[in-house]
C-alpha cells in the first residue's frame, strides 16, 4: 500500500448525477437538483442551517451555534426581581437563577455549623471522638456539599434549556 487514499467516486461528473443519485422515474429531476449538495466547499458552521431560515444573530458564528438576538449578551435576565418572580402565577419568570446562590450559601453555613457542633459535642465526650468527627465530619461536609452543588447546577441547568427553548421559539 503506497499511503494514498482510494479515488473518490465519480461526483457531478457531466452526465452524471451528483452523489451518484438516480434520477427519480418518469424523467423528472430530483427536488433541490439546481442547489449544491450540502456543505459542498463550506465547512457545517459556514453554511445555512437545515431549517432554511437566518438564525437569530443573523449569522452563525465560527463555532457553529446562532447568536443570542440582537442586543442579548446571553441569557435574559429576569426583569421581575426576586418577589416578582416569586408571585408569578403564570410561571412566565423563573426564580431559581436569582436564588441559587443564596441556597448554596445557606447550605455551606448550614453543613459548616452542624460540623462543629458535632465536632464540639465530640470533644465534650472524649479527645479521640472530637479529633475522629472533626476529621470525618469536614469529609462528609465536602461531600454533602458537592452534592448539594450538583443538584442546584441540575436545576439551574434545566431552567436555561427552557429559557433558551422559549428564546428560541417563533411567537
Amino acid at each position: 500500500m503506497s499511503g494514498q487514499f482510494p479515488p473518490p467516486p465519480d461526483e457531478g461528473q457531466p452526465g452524471q448525477p451528483p452523489y451518484g443519485d438516480q434520477p427519480p422515474a418518469g424523467g423528472q429531476p430530483p427536488p433541490y437538483a439546481d442547489q449544491p449538495p450540502p456543505y459542498a466547499g463550506q465547512t457545517p458552521a459556514a453554511s445555512q442551517p437545515p431549517y432554511g431560515g437566518q438564525p437569530a444573530g443573523g449569522s452563525v458564528p465560527p463555532g457553529g451555534f446562532p447568536a443570542y438576538p440582537s442586543g442579548a449578551a446571553g441569557p435574559m435576565p429576569d426583569a421581575k426581581g426576586f418577589f416578582g418572580a416569586l408571585f408569578d402565577f403564570s410561571f412566565e419568570h423563573f426564580i431559581t437563577p436569582i436564588i441559587v446562590k443564596v441556597v448554596y450559601v445557606v447550605a455551606l453555613v448550614m453543613l459548616v455549623i452542624a460540623w462543629l457542633i458535632w465536632t464540639i459535642v465530640g470533644f465534650s465526650s472524649s479527645a479521640g471522638l472530637g479529633i475522629l468527627l472533626f476529621i470525618l465530619g469536614a469529609v462528609v461536609v465536602v461531600l454533602y456539599l458537592a452534592f448539594i452543588r450538583m443538584t442546584l447546577e441540575f436545576y439551574l441547568a434545566i431552567v436555561r434549556m427552557s429559557q433558551d427553548i422559549h428564546r428560541r421559539l417563533p411567537g
